[in-house]
C-alpha cells in the first residue's frame, strides 16, 4: 500500500474510505487527524487519507499515546479518525464545529444492565455529535463496513487467483 503496489487493502481502512466516498465527504485539502498508530487501522488510514484521489488528498497528522496535547491537533482537524480502544476518549471540547468523526473503537464496558455490559466507542457521542457535521455510530458504523470489505477482499482474492 505504501509502495503503491497492487495489494488488498486492510478491511477496516477500506471500509472507512468506502463510507467517506458513499457519503460524498470531500477529503481533498482537508486537515485529517488519525488517533492511533496500529498497523491494522491507524497507519494504513494515514497512508490512504494522504494518497491521491477523493477520498484522500488530505493533510494527515498521526497522533498516539506519546503525543502531547492531542486536543491541539484535533481542535484544528476537519476529519478525525479515532482508533484507540479507549471508551469515550474524544470529547466535544476536543473538536471543532463541523468536524467529520469516524469512530473505529468498540469496547465492552461492564454495567448493571440485563446483559451486564454495553458497547462504547472511542468517541463520546453525546458531546461530539452536536458539533460534528458527520459521525459514525458505535455499534453499527465502521464494524459492518469492515465485515463487508473482508467479504469483498475474499471475492477479489478468489477472482485474482482463479483466472
Amino acid at each position: 500500500m505504501a509502495l503503491e503496489m497492487d495489494a488488498f487493502l486492510p478491511a477496516t481502512p477500506y471500509g472507512i474510505m468506502t463510507l467517506l466516498e458513499r457519503y460524498n465527504i470531500d477529503t481533498r485539502g482537508k486537515n485529517c487527524v488519525v488517533i492511533g498508530r496500529s498497523r491494522i487501522v491507524g497507519r494504513p488510514m494515514s497512508i490512504l487519507m494522504s494518497s491521491k484521489g477523493n477520498p484522500g488528498d488530505a493533510t494527515v497528522t498521526l497522533v498516539h499515546s506519546h503525543t502531547p496535547n492531542i486536543e491541539e491537533y484535533t481542535q484544528k482537524a476537519d476529519i478525525i479518525i479515532v482508533a484507540l480502544g479507549a471508551p469515550k476518549y474524544l470529547k466535544g471540547n476536543m473538536i471543532k464545529e463541523g468536524a467529520v468523526i469516524v469512530d473505529v473503537g468498540i469496547t465492552r464496558v461492564e454495567d448493571d444492565g440485563e446483559r451486564g455490559y454495553h458497547l462504547e466507542g472511542d468517541v463520546d457521542y453525546e458531546t461530539c455529535e452536536p458539533k460534528a457535521s458527520w459521525i459514525t455510530p458505535v455499534p453499527g458504523g465502521v464494524g459492518p463496513m469492515t465485515r463487508a470489505m473482508l467479504m469483498k477482499n475474499t471475492l477479489l482474492a478468489y477472482k485474482r487467483y482463479n483466472k
